[in-house]
């Protein structure tokens, strides 16, 4: 198939999707298609980008449409975009959109629709009732004016969980649409991840966790991502328990100072290490040391680092609004309420217990390999492609 998904940038700081834009694309290229990705590059991003690209599989065979941001101009009418999507559309099958509330992504599935080529919308959580519980007003007017015919003209929908499948779906059916919600999760390339770094690596190059078991959360330190819960939580699992470590790793996103003063609030303020983003083998050796991942969110579509810590053979700890039911019916790990009583169980009982730890690590690599893998996903994803047909 000839496949063009768009996204409005690359840089994983922006979190999850152009992860998934990415791995996905790069799966289906790999797998003989002809695949583009159009999106927008700054300069000042290319580090992150070319780190998070840096080997992955299909990569070499993966065309990317990277376009000149421009201005405000530009990033309102996209007609530098909307331009090259044009001289492509007519050798595309299909196009695949990555997110919702910015132009380039409206402007891809209309231009779409226009030429008879199915559009797939991939909301990625954005339109779950708790995203669209923030900002109401701004995004009930961004939807009347603009992204309401968008989400019209999509002939169907990537939704990453069954929880943003149903919310999806109850949204279309609100537009007065009946277009099939799918699920796609996301997954992980193993060839990426074996073989590991060698144990001890994140501790050598982090003498100041002296060796001890440590916590980790990776992810961007964001306010719904619930770093005050997980402080609490650590600081009530190691209290009368042998020494352990919090590992804070991603990039900033406004939550590192609340996170800072929940830890001395705690007592804990010499045991919570933020050691800033971790790209590539880095992120791997982090997940590879700890004794376990926790993901105290809010709020996930599909919780990549869940995934990546799972893949590691990492026991996860994690809410149960990360919509991620596989690590606790896979014995993979612990899914609780998002507080900070249960979470500390979860803690402590891994950090007490390494072999329990382990074997539920066993547990989630085995999950992965089984069921998200991107291998795997991309052929599903294909297949719904080829489902479709243009109007």
């Amino acid at each position: 198939m000839r496949i063009c998904h768009v996204i409005t940038d690359l840089d994983p700081a922006s979190g999850g999707p152009p992860v998934v834009a990415s791995r996905l694309a790069a799966a289906q290229a790999a797998a003989g298609h002809e695949v583009r990705l159009l999106c927008y590059a700054k300069p000042g991003d290319q580090e992150r980008i070319d780190a998070m690209l840096h080997g992955m599989p299909g990569g070499d065979a993966l065309i990317i449409e990277a376009q000149e941001p421009g201005g405000r101009v530009e990033r309102t009418l996209t007609r530098r975009a909307n331009a090259r999507l044009q001289a492509l559309i007519e050798q595309l099958d299909v196009v695949h959109a990555h997110g919702v509330w910015d132009p380039i992504l409206r402007a891809s599935v209309m231009i779409a629709r226009r030429a008879g080529v199915p559009g797939v919308v991939a909301p990625h959580g954005m339109l779950d009732e708790w995203a669209l519980s923030e900002k109401p007003l701004k995004k009930k007017l961004a939807l009347t004016l603009a992204y309401n015919a968008m989400l019209k003209a999509a002939s169907m929908f990537h939704a990453l969980s069954a929880y943003e499948q149903d919310c999806t779906r109850g949204f279309v059916r609100g537009l007065g649409a009946e277009t099939p919600v799918e699920v796609i999760p996301n997954g992980v390339f193993l060839d990426e991840i074996d073989p590991l770094p060698e144990p001890g690596a994140f501790y050598a190059k982090h003498p100041e966790l002296n060796g001890e078991p440590y916590v980790v959360f990776l992810s961007r330190l964001h306010p719904v991502k619930g770093l005050p819960i997980l402080v609490e939580a650590f600081a009530s699992a190691i209290r009368d328990s042998a020494p352990a470590r919090l590992v804070i790793a991603g990039p900033a996103a406004g939550a590192q100072g609340d996170a800072e003063q929940a830890a001395r609030d705690h007592g804990v303020a010499d045991r919570v290490h933020f050691v800033g983003p971790q790209w590539g083998s880095d992120k791997y050796a982090a997940l590879r040391d700890a004794r376990c991942f926790a993901l105290p969110s809010e709020h996930e579509g599909f919780s990549m680092a869940s995934c990546e810590a799972l893949a590691c053979g990492l026991p996860v700890a994690i809410s149960d609004t990360c919509f991620f039911p596989d690590v606790a019916t896979e014995g993979a790990g612990f899914v609780m309420p998002r507080e900070a009583a249960p979470l500390a169980d979860a803690l402590r009982a891994l950090l007490a217990d390494e072999p329990k730890a382990r074997a539920m690590g066993e547990a989630g690599r085995r999950l992965v390999e089984e069921r998200y893998t991107w291998p795997k996903i991309a052929e599903r994803a294909v297949g719904l492609y080829e489902g479709l047909s243009g109007d």
